[in-house]
């Protein structure tokens, strides 16, 4: 497996970690200050070498970062067309897509600016490779500040397993970023590119890749926090029972251990498919597309969390389990909050350690976005940085300046938002 590690930000004994290269933006600001030194400016020619070379290896930067852009819009729009050719054109979908677009425009000024972070940030390393898989992808949120190892998050976005992309997680990344925890969005297949059996499968790399290489960018390999929402919530679970069910077993060859992992914070999941069939079909995800999606019927229960759980197979593989805590909203539509219930009762019942926090009134998509748009205080987010900084006594909570979130979307944008959501 290739893996693509960017010499700048390894760290060496007895040296101090180089700063990421500026942003493309602030490049441009930089050589706007030396603009004698260029061709046309006073003196007529570049005079000192060091900004020519500078400047030729931002334009390179610039350049890479344009091009991986491109084959990754590429990549997504073929997908596109494919997943159309599953889906079909009906009422009920093109309903959802309207519906869609409308809840995209009004969160837009947020999207903006957090596009612009995203893109131009220089604390943002987009599109490190992981895998030899084209989605093999994860880009880097790195905290500003000390130079002290950071606690780590490996986040797996959402997406019905058929629209998930790393970038789902700016203003996740951001948000914690900003508190001193570096984030790791990881990538993975999509149907019809992958099925269930392939996203799992490109989640453990991802994590892989995370606990073996995390340290060159300035993380702690002994503080690895596993987070997924929605469908990567499922997507997570999953590899997190497989890892401690293969631990358990005679000649396991992973490359990454379940001991790696303090938590597992799943945000608004589902944990048992057999429950959710009928309840995805109603909603437009339709049975033929799920099943294809899922590897068919006959694999329902061995991507069901839930189900994986209370089987006896997995009994002697529930200790490893790291801590469990489970987020979900008590309006959530999408993923009723049941399957959050049912999951912590399975898994308490079987001995492993796990939490329930439910929130009134929030629908599916409030916890990640809305609420993150909003600004101020956000009790979610506040639940799992108290649970990772707690961890190390060194660094708890009440000693760190707690950065308050700016207002992103006006408020009467995230109602009418709420009111429209597909979700």
């Amino acid at each position: 497996m290739e893996v693509e590690l960017p010499a700048r930000a390894a760290s060496q004994p007895g040296k101090a970690r180089e700063t990421p290269p500026p942003s493309p933006v602030a490049a441009v600001a930089s050589l706007a200050e030396d603009a004698p030194l260029l061709p046309g400016g006073a003196g007529a020619g570049v005079r000192r070498r060091p900004v020519s070379e500078q400047f030729r290896q931002r334009s390179a930067s610039l350049r890479r970062d344009v091009g991986r852009a491109a084959a990754e819009t590429f990549l997504l729009s073929r997908l596109a067309l494919i997943l159309l050719r599953y889906l079909g054109i009906g009422y009920r979908w093109i309903r959802q897509f309207l519906a869609l677009c409308c809840y995209a425009l009004l969160l837009m000024p947020g999207f903006i600016q957090v596009l612009y972070y995203y893109f131009f940030s220089n604390q943002v390393h987009r599109s490190v490779v992981y895998g030899e898989q084209p989605r093999n992808r994860l880009d880097l949120y790195i905290p500003t500040g000390t130079t002290e190892s950071k606690p780590v998050v490996a986040f797996i976005t959402g997406g019905a397993w058929i629209i998930g992309y790393k970038g789902w997680g700016a203003l996740l990344g951001r948000r914690l970023a900003e508190r001193g925890i570096l984030v790791a969005c990881i990538d993975y297949r999509n149907f019809p590119q992958g099925t269930i059996g392939d996203m799992v499968e490109d989640a453990s790399q991802g994590i892989s890749f995370i606990c073996n290489n995390i340290a060159s960018y300035g993380g702690d390999p002994e503080r690895i926090y596993l987070v997924g929402q929605s469908a990567g919530a499922h997507i997570a679970a999953c590899t997190l029972l497989n890892q401690a069910i293969k631990e358990c077993g005679e000649g396991d060859t992973s490359t990454w251990s379940i001991a790696q992992l303090k938590a597992y914070f799943g945000i608004s999941g589902g944990y048992n498919l057999l429950n959710l069939v009928d309840h995805f079909h109603r909603r437009g995800l339709y049975r033929s597309i799920f099943l294809s999606i899922m590897e068919g019927e006959e694999s329902l229960k061995k991507f069901s969390p839930q189900v994986m759980v209370k089987e006896s197979a997995s009994r002697s593989a529930l200790p490893l389990l790291p801590h469990i805590f489970l987020f979900h909203g008590t309006s959530d539509c999408s993923i009723p909050c049941a399957e959050s219930q049912a999951f912590l009762d399975a898994l308490q019942q079987h001995g492993a350690k796990a939490d329930l926090f439910l929130y009134e009134g929030k629908t599916h998509t409030d916890l990640f976005l809305q609420d993150p748009l909003r600004g101020g205080r956000d009790k979610m987010l506040e639940e799992i940085v108290a649970a990772i900084h707690n961890d190390d006594p060194g660094e708890s909570a009440q000693h760190l300046p707690v950065p308050v979130a700016r207002r992103l979307v006006p408020e009467i944008m995230l109602i009418l938002a709420r009111r429209v959501s597909p979700f």
